[in-house]
């Protein structure tokens, strides 16, 4: 396999699995593109090599400096914008890990929290729709503690061997 072939599939393929983490297709593409790419990129380097519009590039590209894995780049007597991601892979994987729990876990706890107290009637309905809401909500409000205490300790020996466990 050639580079720009290899190169093709990566990219294709790192849009597919954005979807995944909850993002669309074409913004995982524009980070493929910049996390393989060696130098910043401008925004119309990543609308030739991925064939998609000035304004598909431009919102997908503030959600991604939103998520924390790209930047902009400025090039010293250059009047565009470029674009760089984020290289490191564990501070990739912790920035979407807290991206995730932000704007999917947290927001499905609170609604957790909420619809487990509500007032209960004394039937047997209510009485097991309590506890078992209750139950989900310190499940997940306790994995998403042990997930936030982990990403947020960048050297701990936890993270280490976690990162080992999936090498």
């Amino acid at each position: 396999m050639e580079f720009q072939e290899a190169k093709d599939k990566f990219i294709s393929t790192w849009g597919a699995l954005g979807t995944t983490w909850g993002i669309n297709k074409a913004m995982a593409q524009i980070h493929a593109l910049l996390f393989i790419s060696p130098d910043p990129l401008s925004m119309e380097d990543i609308m030739e090599d991925l064939g998609i519009s000035r304004g598909n590039t431009s919102m997908n590209l503030r959600n991604l400096i939103e998520w924390g894995i790209v930047h902009k780049v400025n090039l010293q007597g250059e009047r565009k914008e470029y674009f760089s991601s984020e290289k490191d892979v564990t501070e990739l994987a912790r920035q979407v890990a807290k991206e995730r729990s932000r704007r999917e876990i947290e927001p499905s706890i609170k609604v957790l929290n909420e619809v487990s107290k509500i007032k209960s009637d004394g039937t047997a309905k209510t009485e097991e729709f309590i506890k078992k809401t209750k139950e989900l909500y310190d499940l997940a409000d306790t994995a998403n503690s042990m997930l936030l205490k982990m990403v947020n300790q960048e050297h701990n020996w936890v993270t280490k061997t976690v990162i080992k466990l999936f090498k």
